[in-house]
């Protein structure tokens, strides 16, 4: 039978053993169901790609056109289901409207890249915005 000193000290190691693994999931868990932020961004999706070595996830880069002649702004986001990532990939070279949720702080990068998730789409009519001029 072992003295009380060394069962009291072997279960605090585990509680922080414990501890040390339950915190990271909890974190995790948290930062991917509850958004920092939410809203709408629109352009032209320019780039939607499916990457990853060990992780995989559904990467976009979408071109935001303020005005013609001008170079775009280039916002890169990262969808989680695959149905709006089969919508995205059909309408790479389109306008449309995305629907996302920021979740900061999220500790790792198998759950994608960026901290912006987008959850929704609205492919919207009309021209492509024109290209930047060149020169």
């Amino acid at each position: 039978m072992s003295p009380p000193r060394a069962r009291g000290l072997g279960r605090i190691l585990t509680l922080v053993l414990l501890a040390v693994v339950v915190a990271p999931v909890l974190w995790t868990l948290f930062t991917l169901n509850w958004s920092y932020s939410e809203g709408e961004r629109a352009g032209i999706i320019q780039k939607f790609s499916r990457k990853g070595w060990l992780c995989k996830t559904y990467e976009g880069e979408l071109a935001q056109y303020i005005v013609g002649g001008v170079a775009p702004q280039i916002w890169n986001f990262t969808v989680r289901d695959a149905n709006v990532a089969a919508e995205l990939r059909r309408l790479v070279g389109s306008k449309v409207q995305l629907h996302y949720t920021e979740h900061r702080g999220v500790p790792t990068s198998c759950f994608g890249e960026t901290g912006y998730y987008v959850d929704g789409i609205i492919g919207l009519e009309g021209p492509p915005a024109p290209a930047p001029a060149a020169g």
